[in-house]
């Protein structure tokens, strides 16, 4: 049984291309289009699997899409487990306009799922002969799936004793973190929604994230907060450390860059302050490429060691 398991009920094919300009009611010309499998959990199970960690991706796909997605994946050597559902797997697309440097992502809602077709994610977590050290949730919820599901996947975990992370938002991720997870990574926007209030200062930020550690919804807060690097908190410390600088390209992925690297680091038994440094250098190589390239492992290792020249503040034992 592999060490880590990701979940992913809404994924997609990812389309990417650029155009000069986009203009209205004009016929534009296109540079030829990428394709990558994408959703939150796949992503993660992406670069779970070029850092080298054995990982399995459950996903919902249906339709020519679907399959579409899961040729995709074998072509990255993902580890994927298809449960098949009667909708057509959504397509999302990112458009970089080259001569303003700005991207545009347009983001399909995805098929109807039933309520046999997202039970079967759950059903088959008890299949396995053994059960992992980590299960990672993330991405959206499509139309059908309950805000529980998330819930529901915490109380396995925790039964289970198995490391859950999750990067979900909304109902979601609250109804989730009221069970309690191992690790959650909220953007600064989605840690707002979850205090009920604006946090305009670093202070404030501090204090929210640890209090969600304080209260045993979270063992770990990773929260991101792009160009200005991430903040980890646990009860006893919190870690900050501002973002490696590098040439942005596209912001997709780069959270579930962060995430994945932060997993693949507490795994091979990094230490809090490691990790980030990991999880930071991900992020900053995502940003680097077009599209839903995600992140190089090659350039990970690089941003790692460029962050040891950025100073780290630690609060806590």
């Amino acid at each position: 049984m592999a060490q880590i398991v990701t979940i992913t009920l809404n994924p997609a094919v990812d389309i990417s291309f650029s155009v000069a300009q986009l203009l209205h009611t004009r016929k534009l010309r296109c540079a030829q289009a990428r394709k990558d499998p994408g959703g939150g959990g796949i992503n993660v199970a992406r670069v779970l699997q070029r850092l080298g960690s054995e990982c399995v991706a459950i996903y919902l796909a249906g339709g020519n899409t679907g399959l579409e997605l899961g040729r995709l994946l074998d072509a990255e050597n993902v580890g994927g487990e298809r449960i098949a559902i009667q909708g057509e797997t959504r397509e999302n697309v990112t458009v970089h306009e080259t001569s303003t440097h700005r991207e545009f992502r347009f983001v399909m809602e995805g098929p109807e799922v039933s309520g046999a077709e997202w039970t079967r994610c759950l059903e088959r977590l008890g299949e396995f002969d053994s059960v992992p050290r980590y299960l990672i949730a993330s991405g959206s919820l499509p139309p059908g799936v309950p805000s529980r599901f998330y819930a529901e996947l915490a109380h396995w975990a925790r039964a289970h004793d198995v490391r859950m992370g999750l990067d979900a938002s909304g109902e979601a991720l609250a109804e989730a973190l009221e069970v309690g997870v191992f690790l959650v990574k909220p953007s600064l926007r989605e840690l707002c929604e979850l205090a009920g209030a604006e946090l305009t200062e670093e202070a404030q930020w501090r204090e929210a994230a640890q209090r969600l550690t304080r209260e045993c919804r979270a063992h770990c807060v990773a929260l991101t907060l792009g160009e200005r690097g991430a903040m980890m908190a646990t009860q006893e410390r919190i870690i900050r450390l501002p973002a490696v600088p590098v040439p942005v390209v596209s912001a997709v992925g780069a959270g579930d860059s962060f995430l994945a690297a932060l997993v693949w680091a507490l795994e091979h038994d990094a230490d809090w302050a490691h990790a980030l440094r990991y999880a930071i250098a991900a992020g900053s190589a995502a940003v680097m490429n077009p599209g839903t390239m995600l992140c190089n492992p090659a350039d990970v290792i690089h941003l790692y060691r460029q962050s040891f020249d950025i100073p780290l503040t630690t609060d806590g034992r």
